[in-house]
């Protein structure tokens, strides 16, 4: 079944409102998700961890943000998502409280593993709301400001939670303080501006319903297929990056913990902000000129990341400065592809499916890429780990992973989202023609 009402665009000062908000809640999510990524050594000393186990506490929380974000996306699809998105944040800030008293090493993963539900309802209905806000050639754009609330929350973690940590003597200060404003936030969410579904679609395009199925309908897209391959290529390198690079500046280049932070801050915080900013402007440019172009700027920009970051990680460990310098250029590459993924979900999917396609995407990627990527480099640190000279074991095995994790899996991405702007043309004209002929779903059970 086809349906061509169209239905008001939201004006353009409720829809900065809307933007605006969901980026500072986009800000928090990653602010919190964060925390333990620059807390590693001290946790890792009070409860006697090894790397493997580090990675596990990063890799079962995306387990289980990925498999919530599934269901919570469907949901986003069936009720207002504002509600989705004010009690995910409540949520989340709960649990953050909590982990921040946790007096074993079980219950602080078990509180990472509410704080990971909390966070799995935010980004598939927040990213479906933007697309119902913004017409398809501003979508990369909103997207990619959007996307700024994962730099800068990784970016204020970094420059923050080492000097709280220093600041209180204790590694539990930043995650009680980060709960304050996620309530905040959480009580203003309920008052979003929210768009109807289908708002901003071209005039004269009908959305088909898909009501039985609709896993299997999006799942059967050949270019969401490739963006989850590009997404899994993504994340590994992301997430292990995330955990493990301020152990790796504090064992390998010898620097403290607030410095080492600041240093992560530059390379996952500033570069992924210019990343974001340029991605978004390119992106809707080259769609303008041809469709499949804003993912060919997301498969050139990761082309770009893996000479620069593999050069940055052969540089010696008496390089710490220059290390930062150089791959948070190389990494700013890999950063172009966040504004390019969901307005492309969003060109090949219909708006009552939206949320559910964005949720599989996320939850591909969060499952193999983000979970194994923690996971990988803390298994190969300790399997790798032996000393040199004036090094270490476990800064040598970290270092190591680095050299295996991060290239490979920006080259996996790179063959993928060249992959999808080659089938996109295609599946754009299903959408299209599903709409023309009101012959129904884009696939049929």
């Amino acid at each position: 079944m086809s349906t061509t009402t169209q239905v008001a665009p939201m004006r353009t000062g409720r829809r900065g409102a809307l933007l605006l908000l969901l980026t500072l809640a986009n800000v928090i999510n990653f602010y919190d998700r964060t925390i333990p990524a620059v807390v590693v050594e001290p946790i890792k000393a009070e409860f006697g961890l090894s790397d493997t186990a580090i990675g596990l506490l990063g890799g079962s929380f995306t387990v289980v943000y990925a498999i919530a974000g599934i269901f919570l996306g469907r949901l986003a699809d069936r009720v207002p998502r504002r509600y989705v998105m004010a009690g995910g944040l409540l949520v989340w800030s709960l649990f953050t409280l909590g982990g921040g008293l946790a007096q074993a090493f079980v219950v602080l993963f078990i509180f990472r593993l509410g704080v990971g539900i909390g966070e799995a309802s935010y980004g598939p209905a927040a990213n479906a709301v933007i697309c119902d806000a913004y017409p398809p050639h501003r979508r990369s754009r909103a997207i990619s400001i959007f996307s700024l609330g994962i730099p800068v929350g990784l970016l204020l973690a970094f420059l923050t939670v080492g000097v709280m940590v220093e600041a209180f003597g204790s590694w539990r200060a930043p995650f009680v303080i980060a709960a304050v404003p996620g309530f905040l936030l959480a009580a203003a969410m309920l008052w979003l501006p929210e768009p109807e579904r289908g708002a901003s679609e071209p005039k004269g395009a009908s959305a088909p319903v898909v009501t039985e199925r609709p896993y299997r309908s999006v799942l059967a897209i050949p270019t969401v297929r490739w963006l989850m391959l590009a997404g899994v290529g993504l994340q590994i390198p992301t997430y292990a990056v995330a955990t493990f690079v301020v152990p790796l500046l504090q064992r390998y280049f010898g620097l403290p913990i607030g410095v080492a932070s600041i240093g992560a801050g530059a390379i996952l915080g500033l570069a992924g902000i210019v990343g974001l900013l340029l991605g978004g402007q390119l992106a809707d440019r080259a769609e303008e000129r041809a469709a499949g172009g804003r993912l060919l700027v997301g498969a050139v920009g990761f082309a770009v990341a893996v000479p620069g970051t593999l050069v940055a990680l052969l540089l010696g460990s008496g390089s710490a400065a220059a290390f930062v310098v150089v791959f948070a250029l190389g990494w700013t590459g890999s950063q172009l592809f966040a504004a390019t993924a969901t307005p492309a979900i969003a060109e090949v999917t219909t708006p009552d499916v939206r949320a559910t396609a964005i949720a599989l995407y996320f939850a591909s990627f969060n499952v193999v890429g983000a979970t194994l990527g923690p996971i990988i480099a803390g298994v190969l640190s300790d399997v790798l780990a032996t000393p040199q000279p004036g090094l270490a074991a476990d800064a040598v095995g970290l270092h190591r992973a680095f050299l295996v994790v991060v290239p490979l899996g920006l080259v996996i991405a790179t063959v993928a989202a060249w992959r999808a702007a080659r089938t996109l043309p295609q599946d754009q004209r299903r959408v299209a023609g599903a709409g023309d002929d009101g012959g129904g779903p884009l696939v049929r059970p």
